[in-house]
């Protein structure tokens, strides 16, 4: 499992496509395949899982990014309107908590 802040290594497409060429047309094994170019035995096998389904495995698939997405160019209308609509919920939650 990833850890937070962790980077991935990424290799090139032509290294993972002599990697499945040779697991799939010489039959090795993915221990050897990982020791001889110094790539995790978990990538390669997660690299053949993806051949074996048809997956693109040039692409990284993986979801980008997580939480809420940044706001960008924001003008000073756009921050004004979420001003008002904080004020306005604010005043929701008062008028709440006075009638109990």
């Amino acid at each position: 499992m990833a850890s937070k802040g962790q980077k991935f290594k990424k290799y090139s497409n032509d290294l993972k496509q002599a990697i499945l060429r040779e697991y799939f047309e010489n039959g090795a094994d993915t221990s050897s395949l990982g020791k001889r170019y110094g790539i995790p035995r978990e990538s390669i096998k997660n690299w053949i899982t993806k051949a074996k389904r048809n997956i693109d495995v040039e692409v990284d698939h993986r979801k980008g990014g997580s939480g809420r997405q940044k706001s960008k160019n924001l003008t000073l209308e756009d921050y004004k309107e979420r001003y008002e609509i904080l004020k306005k919920y604010q005043a929701f939650l008062q008028a709440r908590r006075g009638k109990k």
